[in-house]
């Protein structure tokens, strides 16, 4: 005999069997009332019908809502993939590069002018607790060919070990004393924490004669050529606010964890990141291996410390303002992944949660902006929406797992 009738019994008879013992315990005019009101044998059945109900009218169209929204999100994502795709081949096939959407020459030395002629660049490493990469990071950029009187090594650091910030201070007096202009900022306090630190750094004075800014985290090691490769580009297209580069990894074989990281950020930078640039759709700044246009930067109004990707944030604003950005695929800058499992979780926890919030926030104005096009409006909120289909997709499981007993 199956043992799922007496299962579906056991609750009855447990329940018979407390009334029948508390009528042969008590015999006030308490228990009595108490037996009246739940003596009835039906009362299991009438919860039952109860939650059939309630569960047909209510819980049923909610989660029948909840799997079309799935279906028609999961076609979005699939119509997406698709047209990255083509564009990406269009774009292998016929070499599109950069060079032939905009204007670009290279930076020669003036005769008469000399060095003047090139612009005055600003290069900021913000820090924290940076030892082990601090010194390949701050050589990295102080290697970086460009006039030396023509650039500026900022190096941000929000330490709280002491050994690191003093390791880091040692690095910037090394360069200093081989002719590099390098400064060595901190501050009594973490506020913003990177945003605002790289708000605090643009408020020194001698930023006011910088026309662009490049910035690159702790654990990036730029080429010398980098800004030969990126600033002439700003130079000649005055409405270019962001020339943004490929991260390429070299710790990607370290483990699996690594392997699959790299895996997911090639397919970012190789088909969305391009496929934004080509299509001159939107395409949001990696927050490291880019150059700014001050100006461009200062008036979308700075770096904003109410987000966890602040640099989405600024990318969204600019674009709003109508500026373009332009990405470059060949544009290699070594760094680093994560290779443990609390940096990782950390990070993808930023960058998961903190899209979904810039959006809620920044919806209504980008809707409403008149600078941009409705093309790029839709390329600026569906990318977004992504990290909340994981919701969706998850919801079918959600009626199962409520008759679970874990």
């Amino acid at each position: 005999m199956s043992p799922l009738p007496i299962f579906h019994r056991l609750p009855h008879a447990t329940f018979s069997s407390f009334l029948l013992s508390l009528s042969q315990a008590g015999s006030s005019k308490t228990s009595v009332a108490f037996l009246n009101a739940f003596k009835s044998e039906d009362i299991i059945a009438r919860i039952g019908l109860w939650w059939q109900l309630i569960r047909a009218v209510v819980v049923v169209p909610v989660f029948k809502f909840l799997v079309l929204l799935c279906l028609v999100m999961s076609v979005m994502f699939f119509v997406e993939v698709m047209y990255m795709g083509i564009v990406v081949l269009y774009v292998k096939l016929f070499k599109r590069k950069p060079e032939k959407f905009y204007k670009w020459e290279a930076m020669e030395d003036d005769v008469e002018c000399g060095s003047a002629s090139y612009p005055m660049v600003l290069v900021q490493i913000p820090m924290y607790n940076e030892k082990e990469v601090c010194e390949q990071s701050i050589a990295a950029a102080c290697k970086i060919s460009w006039p030396s009187n023509r650039i500026i090594i900022q190096v941000l650091d929000d330490s709280t070990d002491p050994a690191s910030k003093e390791l880091v201070k040692k690095e910037c007096d090394r360069w200093s004393k081989e002719g590099v202009n390098i400064t060595f900022e901190i501050r009594d306090n973490r506020n913003g924490y990177k945003a605002g630190a790289l708000r605090e750094g643009m408020r020194h004075s001698y930023v006011k004669q910088c026309d662009y800014v490049a910035i690159f985290d702790a654990d990036f090691q730029p080429d010398p050529d980098f800004l030969h490769r990126t600033v002439p580009f700003l130079i000649h297209n005055p409405k270019l606010a962001l020339v943004q580069g490929r991260w390429e990894f070299v710790n990607a074989g370290q483990c699996m964890m690594t392997r699959l990281q790299e895996m997911s950020l090639s397919y970012h930078f190789t088909i969305e990141q391009q496929v934004g640039s080509s299509t001159f759709a939107f395409f949001g700044f990696n927050g490291t291996a880019g150059v700014w246009r001050i100006s461009a930067l200062n008036e979308s109004g700075g770096w904003n410390d109410q987000t966890t990707v602040e640099d989405m944030d600024l990318a969204v604003r600019a674009t709003l303002r109508g500026w373009k950005f332009l990405y470059i695929d060949d544009l290699k800058v070594k760094s680093e992944l994560p290779c443990s499992f609390k940096a990782l979780r950390s990070q993808q926890h930023r960058w998961t949660c903190g899209p979904a919030n810039l959006l809620r926030k920044m919806a209504g104005q980008i809707i409403r902006s008149e600078n941009v096009s409705l093309w790029k409006k839709c390329n600026c909120i569906v990318p977004r929406s992504h990290s909340s289909e994981m919701g969706c997709i998850l919801s079918p499981f959600f009626d199962h797992s409520l008759n679970r007993n874990w």
